[in-house]
C-alpha cells in the first residue's frame, strides 16, 4: 500500500484537481489523505442557503467531509489559515491570510503530516495556482517545500490542460455564457508542459458525487452538474500532473503508487481505514 496526499486550498479544490485519482487510488487499496490549508470562508453563497447562525465556514467544512468520503480519502485535516480571497480583494491584505503566512512556518505544519503519513506521492498545484489565486499559488510554495523537508519521493502539480479547455470551450460556448471564461494564455498549463494524464472515467460518478456535496458552490459546479454523459467524459474524464522538477518527456499515465510504499519506508500502513469512513480533524492554525 502506498499513501497519496493532496494539498488544497479550499474546500471543493479536492473535487476538479484531484478527485479521480483520489478515488482510484483508494479503490486499489492505497492510503488517501487530504490536507485543506483554509476554510473558504470567503467564497460566494447563493442567498437563503445558509440556515440562522451557520457561517459559510461551517457548511463548506461538511460539505468537504461530504466531498471526500465520496471521493474515498481516509483522512482530511483543515490547517484552517484564513481564506485570502481571490487575487485582488480586501481578503489579500489580512496578515492572518494564508497567502501571506511565512511558508516555512506553514510548510513545517504540513510536513509533519507528511511524515506521519510517510506520504510516497504528494499532489499540489501549478505555480501560478492554476489561474493566479493567492491562496493556489501558496498551495505551490509550501507544498515544495514541505516535501523538501519531509523527503517525499514524488510531488506532482495539479493542473488543468490549457489547450484541452480551449478547445472545449470554443466547440461548447454555452460552458461560459453565464460566467467569465479563463484566460487561457495563463490558465493551468499548455499541453507541452504536462507530464501525466490520468483517465478517471471509470469513477465520474464518484467525482459528480463530489460536485453535489458542494451547494455552497453552485455558481462554480452548476453547469457541470447535469451535463450529458459525453460532455462530462470530456470535461472532466482526465486528469493532468506535471511532476515537479522533472522536465516533461514520456506521457505517464498514472502516478506513481506502486514503488516506494509506505509499508516499506516504517510508516503508516497499519493505520489505513475502510475508504470512505476516514477521519476528519481540525487543526487551528498557529502562525
Amino acid at each position: 500500500m502506498s499513501v497519496l496526499v493532496c494539498f488544497h486550498a479550499h474546500p471543493d479544490d479536492e473535487v476538479f484537481l484531484t478527485g479521480g485519482v483520489m478515488r482510484q487510488a483508494a479503490d486499489a487499496g492505497h492510503r488517501v489523505v487530504v490536507v485543506t490549508a483554509t476554510d473558504g470562508a470567503l467564497g460566494q453563497v447563493p442567498d437563503g442557503l445558509l440556515t440562522d447562525g451557520e457561517t459559510l465556514a461551517q457548511r463548506r467544512r461538511r460539505e468537504l467531509e461530504a466531498s471526500t468520503s465520496a471521493l474515498g480519502a481516509h483522512r482530511v485535516v483543515m490547517l484552517h489559515y484564513a481564506d485570502s480571497g481571490m487575487a485582488g480583494t480586501a481578503g489579500n491584505a489580512n496578515p492572518d491570510a494564508f497567502c501571506n503566512i511565512d511558508v516555512d512556518t506553514a510548510a513545517a505544519r504540513l510536513a509533519e503530516i507528511l511524515a506521519e503519513e510517510s506520504a510516497d506521492v504528494l499532489t499540489i498545484y501549478d505555480p501560478n495556482g492554476g489561474y493566479g489565486h493567492p491562496d493556489h499559488i501558496q498551495v505551490h510554495r509550501v507544498g515544495v517545500r514541505a516535501a523538501e523537508l519531509a523527503n517525499v519521493p514524488h510531488v506532482y502539480e495539479a493542473t488543468i490542460n490549457r489547450d484541452h479547455i480551449r478547445g472545449l470551450t470554443q466547440s461548447n460556448p454555452e460552458w461560459t455564457e453565464d460566467a467569465q471564461p479563463p484566460d487561457l494564455d495563463t490558465f493551468g498549463l499548455p499541453d507541452s508542459e504536462i507530464t501525466t494524464v490520468i483517465d478517471v472515467s471509470t469513477v465520474l460518478a464518484a467525482k459528480r458525487a463530489a460536485m453535489f456535496a458542494y451547494e455552497t458552490q453552485i455558481g462554480d459546479f452548476g453547469p457541470f452538474l447535469h451535463m450529458p454523459e459525453e460532455q462530462l467524459q470530456a470535461a472532466f474524464g482526465r486528469e493532468w500532473f506535471r511532476r515537479h522538477g522533472t522536465p516533461a518527456g514520456a506521457r505517464e499515465t498514472a502516478l506513481p503508487l506502486e514503488g516506494v510504499s509506505a509499508s516499506d519506508r516504517g510508516g503508516s500502513a497499519d493505520r489505513a481505514v475502510e475508504h470512505g469512513q476516514g477521519v476528519f480533524e481540525q487543526v487551528v492554525a498557529d502562525h
